[in-house]
């Protein structure tokens, strides 16, 4: 492929190609979780519970403590919590 005005054809296509395997790769991995979340919705678990804890289990100690903090205090301030 030849360089156009510094463009190198080749490298550029390099990177195109390894973008499309990764998005690729990807929709594949997105249908595994997809799948994943079926069985455990099949067997009874609640799936919005369990992709909330998934969330929570990527957070970091610290911003997990403050998040359930803030929580607390807003259903307090809404009566929701004595």
């Amino acid at each position: 492929m030849p360089q156009v005005t510094g463009i190198s054809g080749e490298r550029l296509k390099s990177i195109i190609e390894r973008i499309e395997r990764l998005e690729e790769e990807k929709r594949g991995i997105a249908s595994d979780i997809k799948d994943i979340y079926a069985e455990a919705k099949g067997v009874g678990y609640d799936t919005n519970i369990v992709r909330q804890i998934v969330r929570i289990r990527k957070m970091e100690q610290g911003e997990r403590m403050e998040q359930e903090e803030l929580i607390d205090v807003y259903m307090q301030a809404l009566g929701m919590k004595v």
